[in-house]
């Protein structure tokens, strides 16, 4: 819950419009336990706010007069770390700006409307004030971290068996929220390239942006990314993005697992989209158990049902802990219901998929 009374969860707004200062003030004013203290035109001013005002959080426009946001971003991030959120274009060019900032240290990002319709207002002011309070409940940033100022380690942390020694698996399914972009960089990026097993992933992302997201993953790590698409099928050395927007199903056909996507109103029972729950139960059932389900950090409970079902299959099921999770929500879930078999700091989990060679 965000804090009221006299701890509120103060925010600054940096938006070169000023339609978008007023709509996001105006949303957070009406927010129990968030203060609105200061606004800022661009970038440059807005770094002087930040160090100014020390706020909680800061919400920040990408495409600015002077300085931009992710330069902004930067420089708040090496001279004060402080919880900065995202305001991006349902673009590719708005995704690509996206992800560079959540390397740079932005703990999250919400997609901009700024349509005339109401529903589209409604959909942005509920997405605003979710990302806020998920905000709220994660820790403040520090100046080393995960992301582009952490240490990229090249080599185990530790040297130690597998925990899932002689555990044979047919493939791995991974699924993450907020904190999720970053932490799923970090963990592709040590499995090897020779790796045999198909990797399907599910992260709460809005259709414009998994594609772009695949194709950054891709140009970074050593697997093959791409964006799942209907009929895929699920092959080693490969890992499928959910298409965001809708749901991913896994089904067996033959000796293949194959994608299909669907729509949202196919699976109106699941409020995140792409649900991973839906994509771990499906990839469970298509190979009857014989996988690895993976979850990451990020906010809610999306996932727990899938891994429950895992379990119940036989299958093998990890987790990230609360340490390294930008927001432990997923992970928590998973631990407290007792389907966790293992539970790792981030910067190990992609070289315990990497062991997964049987």
């Amino acid at each position: 819950m965000i804090p009221d009374g006299r701890n509120k969860f103060r925010v600054l707004i940096v938006d070169d419009s000023s339609f978008m200062r007023m709509a996001i003030r105006g949303i957070l004013a009406k927010a129990p336990g968030i203060e609105v203290v200061g606004i800022a035109a661009d970038g440059l001013e807005g770094v002087d706010k930040a160090l100014a005002l020390k706020p909680d959080l800061i919400t920040m426009d990408v495409e600015m007069p002077r300085m931009d946001g992710i330069a902004a971003l930067k420089q708040i991030m090496a001279k004060q770390p402080t919880r900065v959120l995202m305001v991006s274009t349902l673009t590719s060019e708005g995704a690509r700006a996206t992800f560079e900032a959540l390397e740079a240290g932005a703990i999250d990002y919400v997609p901009k409307n700024v349509s005339d319709c109401k529903d589209a207002q409604a959909v942005f002011q509920a997405a605003l004030l979710a990302k806020v309070q998920e905000a709220a409940l994660s820790a403040p940033p520090k100046k080393a971290g995960i992301g582009a100022t952490a240490p990229r380690l090249v080599q185990p942390p530790q040297v130690r068996p597998s925990h899932f020694a002689n555990r044979r698996i047919g493939c791995v399914g991974i699924g993450a929220s907020t904190g999720g972009p970053v932490a799923l960089q970090e963990v592709l990026s040590r499995v090897p390239v020779n790796f045999p097993h198909g990797i399907v992933v599910a992260i709460h992302m809005p259709k414009a942006f998994t594609g772009p997201y695949a194709d950054r993953l891709n140009a970074k790590c050593s697997l093959s990314i791409k964006e799942a698409a209907n009929g895929d099928v699920v092959k080693g050395g490969e890992v499928l993005i959910a298409p965001g927007g809708q749901h991913t199903t896994l089904v067996r056909q033959g000796s293949n697992i194959v994608v299909r996507i669907a729509p949202s109103a196919d699976f109106p029972q699941y409020v995140y989209i792409p649900s991973v729950d839906q994509m771990l139960t499906s990839l469970c059932d298509a190979s009857n158990g014989s996988m690895l389900g993976v979850i990451l950090t990020g906010m809610g409970n999306d996932g727990f049902k899938g891994m429950k079902h895992l379990k119940e299959k036989g299958g093998l099921t990890l987790v990230q802990n609360e340490a390294t999770s930008t927001i432990y929500g997923m992970p928590r879930a998973c631990i407290e219901g007792r389907v966790a078999d293992l539970v790792l700091p981030l910067d190990q989990i992609g070289f315990e998929i990497g062991k997964m060679i049987s």
